[in-house]
């Protein structure tokens, strides 16, 4: 439980002057660029959506606080971007000489708690972030003032939440990990030479089944639902009546659709999710790149054109290919042994998380609901926007 009878409330615009993103068309960005991210208003991936040439002019420096002021099922959430990038319009961000990744960790939790107010029909502009209020730990001033305390934020999340984490998780917060590649060979993409493939010629696919809530019961099989995070993880239930195989590819095809995990262990569909079973010999490695290339297709589709199983069985995939047109299996896993942190792809033990920074979040979100759990301000209905009662002079919130 954390104490917050220290704590103060702090107006964000003081804390970090709002400035807009610079990108207003992404078309105009050059997309086989590798030099810099251009980060949207997505939630999920840190807000990267792709790797672009870098322009000057549109460049925001990193180490700095991005508010997500538009889009659907984002808005109002915040990201941290330790090095340059190129953002969105949609995008608000703001700097501090203080801030550094450990209570920036902290400082995004308690950002987030604020996205309750914000919608995609009530978008979080920049002087609405700028007179948005949060509560932090603070420190008393000379003068009677108060300032946060960026030290106890660093120190809480060096001392509370890393100590908890994996420990391949702590070694990318204690920049310990392994950057190395596990081929050290220069691999180059030309897609030119890559030829398209209808997607039931190389995957059997088949439908998830609905499992209603009601209907779930507690165990440790993966529930794989239509989202766009945490490797489409959903919950884990003791069903086991339908489950599917392990190295396999699931897609949504409503809701987050376009989405694409490799399934390393038995898991359960629900129907929103197309799952991929392989014609050919799959293994993490080919499904990245393979997962990396559905996920390019995602702009085809919307809520109103599901990709669905018909849908998905006839649409195509264009892949590297061997000498004789068949698709390159070899070239696609060693592409991918080739990346930086590749070395880090294969986990040390059969249940352990690849992506070990969603072990971070979790801990991070398990302090935003200790602190949820500690505000008691009563609540009323004002203009049909939940209002707290309290007395501070927050945005949105009345005395």
């Amino acid at each position: 439980m954390i104490d917050r009878r220290n704590w103060q409330w702090f107006r964000v615009g003081d804390l970090f002057p709002p400035q807009k993103c610079k990108c207003s068309n992404a078309t105009e960005l050059l997309e086989d660029g590798d030099e810099i991210a251009y980060i949207g208003a997505k939630k999920s991936d840190n807000g990267v959506m792709r790797y672009v040439k870098r322009v000057e002019n549109l460049v925001s420096r990193g180490n700095c606080i991005v508010f997500i002021g538009d889009g659907q099922g984002s808005v109002g959430y915040s990201l941290y971007q330790p090095v340059d990038f190129i953002g969105s319009t949609t995008l608000i961000v703001g700097y501090n000489e203080h801030l550094n990744p450990y209570n920036a960790a902290f400082l995004v939790s308690v950002l987030d708690l604020e996205r309750f107010r914000y919608s995609f029909g009530r978008k979080y502009k920049k002087e609405v972030v700028a007179n948005t209020k949060i509560q932090l730990p603070a420190i008393k001033l000379d003068n009677g003032g108060y300032t946060p305390d960026w030290k106890f934020m660093e120190d809480f999340v060096k001392d509370q939440i890393i100590p908890q984490l994996p420990k391949k998780a702590q070694k990318v917060w204690l920049q310990k990990y392994d950057t190395t590649p596990q081929k050290h060979e220069n691999m180059k993409l030309n897609t030119q030479d890559w030829k398209w493939f209808v997607y039931e010629s190389i995957f059997d696919i088949r439908k998830g089944k609905r499992l209603t809530q009601a209907d779930m019961i507690d165990g440790n099989i993966p529930y794989i639902g239509a989202i766009d995070s945490n490797n489409g993880l959903s919950s884990y239930i003791g069903n086991d009546s339908q489950l599917h195989e392990a190295n396999t590819i699931t897609v949504s095809y409503n809701g987050s659709i376009g989405y694409a995990f490799y399934q390393d262990k038995e898991f359960w569909a629900t129907d929103d999710v197309n799952v991929l079973y392989p014609k050919f010999n799959l293994n993490r490695y080919i499904a990245i790149f393979i997962c990396t290339l559905i996920e390019k297709e995602q702009y085809r589709f919307c809520y109103g054109r599901k990709w669905d199983l018909e849908a998905m069985k006839k649409s195509r995939i264009k892949l590297p290919v061997t000498p004789s047109g068949e698709p390159d299996w070899k070239f696609m896993e060693d592409y991918i042994k080739s990346l930086p942190f590749s070395k880090n792809i294969e986990p040390s033990k059969p249940n352990e998380v690849v992506d070990e920074l969603v072990e971070m979040k979790k801990e991070m979100i398990k302090m935003r609901r200790a602190m949820e759990a500690q505000q008691s301000q009563p609540v009323q209905i004002v203009g049909g926007n939940v209002t707290y009662i309290d007395n501070s002079t927050n945005y949105n919130i009345k005395k």
